[in-house]
């Protein structure tokens, strides 16, 4: 074994120990969110500040650095292209963390836990100015992270985006929303000048909660999410938690008189699990057993939930099920009449509700604020009337609650500012790599017709999860789908589907 070979494995052997110390901090979040007693998130608070200090210690302990000096002195040497990610990630990875101190981990650790639980009270209460203080503190140990992380350019708001989507800035993700947002916002007018209404009273029968858990469960299990290596449970807010090999935790919220929130809900974080899943499990804890970015995460959950869950392929396999599950809801609902429920396009608060047209004008008005958050041109006393100005000028209406305008998402309370382009820029990636699995699998829509999910599980598994981060998400779209990120299958995607549905 030569100097170069030990280092590499002794590297590995670092990595994989501090993703596994980190998994037992997942554990505790995913508890956090569950199942964790109100009382209990002070202690729970001290205990994932403790594992992120100890985490961070770990992942910032100088051997790592010396041995990637090691390893990169000799990079003429390695020509072997996955150690060659491996080393080029870990290095990211190992230069974002050096930068930071560990009282500022402990301190965004503990402050998360704490504003998350007052977070779900003030968004059950209607009362922004009750998370108000706690927002301020994130915004505030956000700003001491990017600034301790460090940017190129004017903008603080990219060291943060950066942890999300490596290699990402906001100038680039505005490059790719602005093309975006204005054939959205044509097609929305189209749609609301067509005189097409469908009734979407439908969805607002009852569905009693155990058939709706029954019936996403079996759609989860249909689509390849595996049961024997995840779970679901409810949480305030879905959230797909990748804790290691065997073990993903899928949640999901439940309205009796809602169907489309749970369902597609679950739907979309089987596809977070589905990859999660498909991630190599003998490269657990490297950049090669780890996923390329949130923006190709995301790809998974919006393809499986929208270009999957809401086709009208999908449902000529599971309308008959969910007739026979909800009989006095859909019992005397023909299928076209559902399908054009499922699909109705109009304005409305919740951005994990809101059909496939508008849903990235409201990815669009957060990556707005949090921008304006980070860079001090909006205090976080004035957010609540910014996002309702803003979401009026988006969308025409304005939030009637906090709970239903500025409090609605998780992500702020929870210090994931920078997450959300990665929605949009899912979106993008999803029809990109639909297209490009159709060119090599046939007609995808047979094929979901006939419930024959497997194909595209196991094209997904093979070209995307299992390449883990051998590519960076522009990289990998352009490897996948034979060009660059674009915009144009996305809106070319949705003005087939609703041309049809509006007669447009």
């Amino acid at each position: 074994m030569n100097a170069s070979t030990k280092a590499y494995e002794e590297l590995l052997i670092r990595l994989k120990n501090t993703a596994l110390l980190a998994s037992c901090s997942a554990v505790l979040e995913w508890d956090e969110q569950t199942y964790l007693p109100p009382e209990g998130a002070e202690h729970r608070a001290n205990q994932l500040a403790l594992l992120a200090g100890m985490v961070h210690e770990q992942a910032t302990n100088p051997e790592i650095g010396n041995l990637l000096l090691e390893l990169e002195s000799n990079s003429s040497s390695i020509d072997d292209v996955f150690e060659q990610a491996n080393i080029r990630e870990a290095r990211h990875e190992y230069d974002r963390a050096t930068k930071l101190p560990r009282r500022l981990v402990e301190e965004l650790s503990r402050v998360a836990t704490l504003s998350h639980h007052a977070w779900v009270q003030a968004r059950k209460n209607n009362r922004f100015k009750d998370f108000l203080p706690w927002l301020e503190q994130m915004i505030d140990l956000k700003r001491e992270q990017a600034s301790a992380t460090g940017y190129q350019g004017k903008n603080a708001y990219d060291a943060l985006l950066d942890e999300y989507e490596p290699g990402a800035t906001s100038e680039m993700i505005e490059q790719a929303f602005i093309p975006l947002r204005n054939e959205l916002v044509s097609l929305v007018s189209a749609i609301k000048n067509s005189g097409v209404t469908p009734d979407t009273s439908i969805l607002t029968r009852k569905y009693p909660v155990e058939k709706q858990r029954e019936f996403s469960v079996s759609a989860a299990e249909a689509i390849g999410f595996r049961f024997d290596a995840g779970r679901l449970d409810i949480a305030a807010h879905p959230f797909c938690s990748g804790i290691g090999p065997g073990d993903c935790r899928l949640t999901t919220r439940y309205d009796e008189h809602h169907f489309p929130g749970a369902f597609f809900g679950t739907l979309h974080e089987a596809g977070h699990g589905i990859y999660e899943q498909g991630l190599c499990k003998e490269h657990f804890g490297t950049p090669l057993g780890s996923s390329t970015s949130l923006g190709i995460h995301e790809s998974q959950s919006r393809m499986w939930e929208n270009l999957v869950g809401r086709s009208h392929a999908f449902w000529d396999y599971f309308y008959r099920p969910a007739q026979k599950l909800f009989p006095e809801a859909l019992g005397n609902v023909d299928q076209g009449a559902f399908y054009r429920a499922i699909n109705d396009v109009r304005p409305s608060f919740i951005r994990v509700e809101a059909d496939e047209v508008t849903y990235n004008l409201h990815i669009m008005l957060r990556f707005e604020l949090e921008k304006a958050l980070i860079s001090g041109d909006l205090k976080p006393a004035d957010l609540e009337a910014a996002w309702n100005e803003i979401f009026f000028e988006y969308f025409g209406i304005t939030p009637d609650t906090s709970a239903n305008g500025c409090l609605q998402d998780v992500h702020w309370s929870a210090g994931l500012i920078g997450y959300f382009p990665t929605y949009a820029l899912g979106n993008m990636y999803a029809a990109q790599f639909f297209i490009a699995a159709e060119k090599e699998l046939g007609d995808l829509s047979q094929l979901i017709a006939r419930g024959e999910f497997v194909p595209l599980k196991e094209w997904l598994n093979q070209n995307i999860h299992q390449r883990g981060k051998l590519f960076r998400a522009n990289r990998l779209v352009e490897v996948v789908a034979g060009e660059s990120l674009s915009h144009e299958p996305l809106i070319a995607q949705l003005q087939n589907k609703y041309s049809e549905l509006y007669n447009l």
